[in-house]
């Protein structure tokens, strides 16, 4: 007998007293712990009979707490709470957290995809919840824990780091500079069809802003097909569609794989603005929110650099 009362109980039998205890009812109990009231009933009944002593009255209807049991769970709550906060951080430590990366669609699209099919296979374990949208506002939502944006490099309550700037030249097929030589000449090239964004963003450079900077006169440009986001404009300048304007480090794997050329060579216009990786300030970092930072930083570090 004296191994028996010595030994602990099961721990549903306490997590069943603690509930009934603190709801002063079976039935509330079972609500909580999502058991029958009878299995609650039962367990606190084992419970009692494990120590020999009644912790609660029970009336027709009712059940009220007896003074030892209101003695026994003013000893045992601390412990459960602390093996609740312990397994809870146990779970935390060893559960890997999804890293919300949000970028918007030119990046996400032509920048990132290319390049996580590597690092996911070199890193099973992480998850990275991918955002693509050119809503500032959605990138820079409270969940997420990194962001790609383009601008000047400030941005209030972020820190940024830039991972390129912007360099912006003409892009086409082979097919079609094969098929249109004239369009490597500068002074020729707005009479081709021309591929467009209809962009929200005031200061996304367009064919008319590209050749003033350029210091050409445009005139008359040739329209060719407008889309409403930059991967669809740079997917019709790989289908042949007409010369699309191409940034620097989004287009890059094309142009390496073959897929579009620069019909006027060496010729760009670059502009004061980048690419920026933002975090919030004052926002904890975890384990793996930090080992994608460093994988969009070493994909930066191994860029084509635009001078």
């Amino acid at each position: 007998m004296s191994t028996r009362s010595s030994s602990l109980p099961p721990l549903d039998y306490l997590l069943a007293f603690e509930a009934t205890a603190e709801t002063h009812s079976f039935v509330a109990a079972s609500k909580v712990l999502n058991i029958s009231e009878t299995a609650i009933s039962r367990k606190v009944r084992l419970l009692e009979m494990h120590y020999g002593v009644p912790f609660f009255l029970r009336g027709h209807r009712s059940i009220s707490i007896t003074p030892q049991g209101e003695k026994f769970l003013s000893r045992i709550k601390p412990a459960l709470m602390m093996l609740r906060e312990t397994s809870r951080e146990t779970i935390s430590d060893h559960q890997e957290r999804p890293v919300t990366l949000a970028a918007t669609n030119s990046v996400a699209a032509l920048w990132l995809m290319p390049r996580l099919q590597k690092f996911n296979r070199q890193n099973k374990h992480l998850k990275i919840k991918l955002v693509s949208s050119d809503d500032d506002m959605e990138c820079l939502a409270d969940n997420v824990d990194l962001a790609i944006l383009r601008g000047d490099g400030n941005w209030i309550g972020f820190n940024a780091v830039k991972l390129f700037g912007e360099t912006v030249f003409p892009v086409c097929s082979p097919e079609f500079l094969q098929e249109n030589p004239t369009a490597s000449e500068i002074s020729m090239l707005h009479r081709h069809d021309l591929i467009e964004v209809s962009s929200t963003h005031r200061e996304w450079m367009n064919w008319r802003t590209w050749f003033e900077q350029m210091g050409q006169e445009a005139g008359e440009l040739q329209q060719g097909a407008i889309f409403n986001t930059y991967p669809l404009s740079v997917h019709a300048a790989v289908e042949g569609l007409g010369i699309a304007l191409g940034w620097g480090h989004l287009v890059d794997p094309l142009l390496q794989q073959g897929r579009l050329v620069r019909p006027l060579g060496p010729a760009k216009v670059r502009t004061d603005h980048g690419y920026y990786l933002l975090k919030r300030e004052n926002k904890k970092m975890f384990d793996e929110c930090r080992l994608v930072e460093e994988m969009l930083l070493g994909f930066s570090a191994e860029r084509t650099r635009y001078e």
